[in-house]
C-alpha cells in the first residue's frame, strides 16, 4: 500500500527506513522524499513509526548529563 503518492513510497519501504534507523518523519524523508511534497503522508508516516517497534538512537545532550561519569574535578575544567 502507497503511503506517499508523490514519490511511490509504500508502507514496506517506510517500514525498512525506520528498521535502518529513521526514525522521524524527517528522517524517512531524507531517505525517501515521502513527505517532501504535499505533505498529506506525513500523519501516516507518523503512524507507522509510532506503532513499529523501531530503535530509537541515544539522544545526546548538552547540559550537566553529558559529563556523567566524569570526576566533579574533571568536569569543571572541561
Amino acid at each position: 500500500m502507497y503511503v506517499c503518492n508523490c514519490f511511490g513510497v509504500t508502507e514496506d519501504q517506510v517500514k525498512r527506513h525506520a528498521e535502518g534507523g529513521a526514525c522521524t518523519p524527517r528522517q524517512i524523508a531524507s531517505a525517501c522524499k515521502a513527505g517532501t511534497d504535499c505533505g498529506s503522508c506525513v500523519r501516516r508516516i507518523q503512524a507507522l513509526l509510532g506503532r513499529g517497534s523501531y530503535p530509537r538512537p541515544a539522544l545526546v545532550t548538552s547540559g550537566p548529563d553529558r559529563m556523567a561519569g566524569v570526576a566533579p574535578d574533571e568536569a569543571a575544567a572541561a
